[in-house]
C-alpha cells in the first residue's frame, strides 16, 4: 500500500502548468470555439486561461466558487442559500 504524499497540502490540483479552474476556463473556451466556429473565438482557448490567471492573482483564493454561488449556479454545503435573510444555527 504505497501512496504518494503531496509536497504542499494546500496547493491546488495542476495539469501541466494550469490549475484546475484555469483548465475549466480552457475547456469552456474550447467548447465555445468549436460551437460557433469563428476564427476569432479560437484565440480564447489560448489566451483565456492566461487572462483568467492574471485576473485571479488579484483576488483571494476561492473567489470563483463564491462568484458562482452568488450567481446561483453552485450550492455550498453547510451554508444557507444566497437569498435567505435569517440563518439560525
Amino acid at each position: 500500500m504505497e501512496k504518494r504524499f503531496p509536497r504542499y497540502l494546500n496547493s491546488p490540483i495542476q495539469v501541466l502548468w494550469l490549475e484546475s479552474d484555469e483548465l475549466a476556463v480552457f475547456f469552456i473556451a474550447l467548447f465555445v470555439a468549436l460551437m460557433f466556429e469563428s476564427w476569432l473565438l479560437w484565440t480564447l482557448p489560448a489566451f483565456g486561461p492566461y487572462l483568467y490567471g492574471r485576473f485571479k492573482r488579484n483576488h483571494p483564493r476561492g473567489f470563483l466558487r463564491h462568484c458562482l454561488y452568488f450567481a446561483g449556479l453552485k450550492n455550498m454545503r453547510g451554508y444557507p442559500t444566497y437569498f435567505e435573510r435569517e440563518f439560525y444555527e
